[in-house]
């Protein structure tokens, strides 16, 4: 008896739980996440664009994925000319400050001048070089070297 009553009760609960097909159509709750990313905002960039490229070692020369990404920030871009963008360009930790600051600065550059050239007006662009200074990853070793590698781009 206590059985039936059990499977009675998970029934009934399992009942009181299902949505029919019309209720999405009525608003209800059906699991699917709402975005709540504002338009033209910089989680909007970060989430739906991407905001940063990777490079190889001791390169500042745009691979075919970086430049796809940046082909997408400078649509956004197009589509947002109001904003404006600091480009932070960074190394892994090998090397000198020096050195990795001055190759910080070429890879902000890099990604500059691509986004010029996809019609961005420059003055829009800022480049600022962090060199080893600010890890993605911290780790000595290729995993984390080539995350820390990058050129980011945040939105102002």
């Amino acid at each position: 008896m206590r059985m039936k009553f059990l499977a009675l009760a998970a029934v009934a609960l399992l009942a009181a739980c299902e949505s029919t097909p019309n209720d999405a159509a009525n608003g209800a709750n059906t699991g699917a996440q709402q975005s709540s990313v504002r338009p033209g905002s910089a989680e909007d960039f970060v989430v739906n664009v991407g905001d940063r490229v990777f490079f190889g070692l001791d390169r500042f020369d745009l691979s075919p994925e970086a430049r796809a990404t940046l082909d997408r920030q400078a649509k956004w871009l197009q589509t947002y000319g109001s904003v404006t963008v600091t480009v932070e360009g960074h190394a892994d930790e090998r090397g000198t400050r020096e050195y990795n600051l001055a190759l910080g600065e070429r890879r902000a550059n890099s990604v500059k001048n691509y986004l010029a050239a996809k019609g961005i007006t420059p003055n829009r662009v800022n480049v600022v070089s962090y060199g080893k200074e600010r890890p993605a990853v911290v780790g000595s070793n290729e995993a984390a070297w080539s995350q820390n590698r990058r050129g980011v781009t945040v939105v102002n």
